[in-house]
């Protein structure tokens, strides 16, 4: 009888996404590219600082429940990379993606995000020390271009949206070093055991700044409604879904969903938030997404 797994030495699964996949697939795009969208209206009455305190607590509780993340033991000399991994995916970025969507829309946010791709490369390259393959080389050049052109419209605007734009960008570069990390733990653990405690371990580094900024924040329930959806949807939920999207179809394949996001995340924002976004930002999310995809293709 033939099987729909058709497996590569690497473990990729070749085979054509089934309609499961693909509902997996793009719920993981929803997914993502809306939590710029929804700490946006976070941000309508909360803090940057509460947005993250929230967000991540949801989302920590939301692994709790999952037994497998909790009765899953970590090796005591792994948790050095777990604290790393805690400031690194979530404490930093998270932090740093609600204070810059103080000053630019959250279109411009999650297309900025989707070069995420590129700097993992680059930082990959760095840590082993290995030169890009001349595709690659070019991806990462279109790439950069891209990541240009999205930023330069926001940037050129006054200071505060040009601090923005760079914070975005740290943000990625941080979850860049954050995948490189995180790669030999999620293939000795899985992902799930592995995020529940940089989750939690982030709590404790992401609350004091929460706490200070309660003082200067207004209840509304859209606010936590919206801040609850990036915690529970984005934070918790959204890594079972990519979980199962590893296991069906490779995690080469997998992690293509991180190209819709920008797509996601402006479409969202203009039509939801009324957010403009200028015609070179657009293309920059071509040229992103382009650049991305050579970067990630083998050197033959």
């Amino acid at each position: 009888m033939a099987t729909r797994i058709l497996r590569t030495s690497h473990g990729t699964n070749r085979a054509a996404f089934n309609a499961s996949d693909w509902a997996l697939f793009l719920s993981l795009s929803g997914i993502w590219g809306a939590s710029f969208l929804f700490m946006a209206i976070g941000l309508d009455s909360f803090h940057p600082g509460v947005v993250t305190m929230l967000r991540v607590g949801f989302g920590a509780a939301t692994l709790a429940l999952i037994p497998r993340a909790r009765r899953t033991p970590v090796d005591r000399d792994d948790w050095a990379a777990i604290a790393v991994l805690a400031v690194t995916w979530v404490a930093i970025p998270f932090t740093i993606f609600p204070l810059a969507q103080q000053w630019i829309d959250s279109a411009v946010a999650g297309m900025l995000n989707g070069a995420t791709p590129l700097f993992t490369a680059v930082v990959a390259s760095v840590m082993l020390r290995a030169l890009p393959g001349r595709r690659q080389i070019v991806g990462l050049v279109v790439g950069f271009v891209g990541v240009v052109a999205i930023a330069l419209p926001s940037a050129g605007g006054d200071v505060t949206a040009a601090v923005g734009v760079i914070l975005v960008v740290v943000a990625t570069v941080c979850y860049a070093f954050a995948a490189n990390i995180m790669a030999p733990l999620q293939h000795k653990y899985g992902a799930l055991p592995v995020m529940f405690r940089v989750q939690w371990v982030a709590l404790l580094l992401a609350a004091p700044f929460g706490l200070f900024g309660l003082g200067t924040s207004q209840f509304s329930w859209g606010s936590l409604a919206a801040v609850l959806a990036v915690g529970v949807l984005g934070t918790g939920i959204a890594f079972v879904l990519m979980g199962k999207l590893v296991g069906s179809v490779g995690s080469t394949r997998a992690v293509f969903v991180t190209y819709l996001i920008p797509v996601v995340a402006l479409v969202l924002g203009v039509a939801l938030r009324n957010e403009t976004v200028a015609a070179p930002a657009i293309a920059g999310v071509g040229l992103v997404i382009a650049g991305a995809l050579l970067a990630s293709r083998r050197e033959i």
